[in-house]
């Protein structure tokens, strides 16, 4: 679908909502006019009035709405507030029904609601925002405010020196179809994982000794991937007391390790990993439907994840996460109503449900077969809402993805007091993250309110051959992050 702007250049604002409104539509942005199908966005100034009109023509049929606001009060954000309103509105004529999440097409639609709560809004006031506004549905408009209200309990929890880390294990034993992230597949090839677990921990202590100069303080610790579990009870072991040695864990307030597939667990890792300061594991079927399973490629049944989940809760974590995706390759309503009540009955402290996104590194990008229609997927996510706020689990982050199906979300649930921290800091970006391995992403926020990144290589080959330069990276963020206390 062909996009022109005309009078202005805030290209992201409009491109973003074409892509999630028609998202089965190739973009195509062009400068020149066009005939036939397409949209055109246009900004026009006078000395009294800013006004944004879009027009869309589409399947011979044409709409044009118009939003505008008094140039004095002209900003960034109101500006292409009134360019997103009036695309939206304009678009809405074209489509069945409304979406959900109105004239948002970020990741983080959260971050509005918590931004407001932080500035002394209400719960109430949030809410009329995201109605008159963004046009958000009543139901999401519930979600994001409650997720946004445990968010700034969690921010009251940290001070401006504390940070997060992260510890990246690229690995996983089999590729999963629907999986984008950047990880090796290593089957029964694990020869790389050694000198990758080298090259980490030399990581892990030349980051630990910047912190005990740098004044800052940990708080939350995530061991993340791929799949961590990847690694040998002992490869996990010698992770993990690296971290205890090299950092003061004394204000830690969580340490979580993503076990993921139980393929890769045991009682003895599962044991060892407790042991060894964690305590909160994430265990993460995806669907307890063994057909769904065989089709995904992930080499367990729903048998194995109930024996992974009784043994890490014979270990003794505090808290155990559990992952569901609806939407998966043969899936259908009846057989994501059977995963999500038997997950319910285990009781665990968090289940994060997923909504299946088909992203270009995933093999479903071009096979596409037996995915449910967006109408099915949307009686999962409502029925994975009620089921689960009926069993006394509240909603505490969510975020969203491009090419999701139906544009919908994933949320994060927990039992009250149960929430991951690591969560809520990654995702609302309230504090600074530190990220080890292949492929961590570093955000360090600064006094001024903006976010700067700093990446590690993606892939482990990258990683163990450009150590020193992920060295020297670690320094110029702590001396940036230093100098901004």
């Amino acid at each position: 679908m062909k996009l022109l702007l005309i009078g202005h250049d805030d290209r992201y604002a409009v491109e973003q909502l074409q892509m999630a409104l028609f998202p089965l539509e190739p973009m195509e942005f062009v400068e020149e006019p066009f005939t036939g199908d397409g949209a055109v966005s246009t900004l026009h100034r006078s000395a009294i009035w800013l006004t944004a009109t879009t027009k869309i023509t589409r399947n011979g049929k044409t709409t044009r709405i118009s939003k505008r606001l008094r140039a004095a009060d002209e900003t960034v954000r109101l500006r292409r507030q009134i360019l997103q309103q009036s695309y939206y509105l304009t678009a809405l004529l074209h489509l069945e029904k409304a979406p959900v999440w109105g004239a948002l097409s970020g990741v983080r639609p959260t971050k509005i609601t918590t931004k407001h709560l932080l500035d002394g809004g209400s719960a109430a006031s949030a809410d009329r925002m995201m109605k008159n506004v963004y046009f958000v549905s009543d139901q999401r408009r519930k979600l994001a405010i409650d997720c946004s209200q445990a968010t700034v309990r969690a921010a009251k929890l940290l001070q401006p020196q504390d940070v997060s880390l992260y510890v990246g294990i690229p690995f996983c034993p089999t590729r999963c179809a629907y999986c984008s992230f950047v990880s090796r597949t290593i089957g029964k090839r694990t020869e790389l994982l050694e000198p990758y677990l080298e090259a980490l921990l030399e990581e892990i202590r030349h980051t630990g000794k910047l912190m005990a100069t740098s004044g800052l303080t940990l708080r939350t610790i995530y061991i993340g991937g791929g799949t961590p579990t990847t690694l040998t009870s002992s490869q996990m072991e010698r992770l993990l007391r690296c971290i205890q040695t090299s950092f003061d864990l004394s204000r830690c307030l969580e340490f979580t390790v993503e076990g993921g597939r139980p393929d890769t667990l045991d009682h003895e890792k599962l044991r060892i990993i407790a042991q060894n300061g964690a305590d909160r594991m994430s265990i993460n079927p995806q669907s307890m439907i063994d057909s769904v399973l065989r089709a995904c490629g992930r080499r367990h049944n729903a048998a194995d994840v109930e024996r992974a989940y009784a043994q890490a809760v014979d270990a003794g974590y505090k808290a155990i996460n559990m992952d569901l995706i609806a939407g998966l390759p043969t899936d259908d309503f009846a057989g994501f109503r059977e995963s999500l009540n038997r997950v319910i009955a285990l009781n665990p402290a968090n289940i994060t449900v997923h909504t299946l996104a088909i992203k270009k590194g995933a093999d479903l990008y071009e096979k596409r077969e037996g995915l449910s229609p967006d109408d099915e997927v949307a009686r999962m996510v409502d029925l994975a809402e009620s089921s689960l706020r009926a069993a006394g689990y509240e909603p505490y982050y969510l975020y969203r993805q491009k090419y999701m199906s139906g544009s919908f979300e994933n949320v994060g649930w927990c039992k009250p007091g149960t929430e991951c921290l690591y969560n809520i800091y990654m995702m609302e970006e309230v504090h600074s993250i530190i990220s080890l391995g292949g492929g961590g992403m570093n955000k360090v926020n600064l006094p001024d309110g903006t976010l700067k990144r700093f990446h590690n290589p993606k892939f482990p080959e990258q990683y163990i051959e450009k150590l020193d330069e992920v060295l020297r990276q670690k320094d110029e963020l702590f001396a940036l992050m230093k100098g901004s206390m």
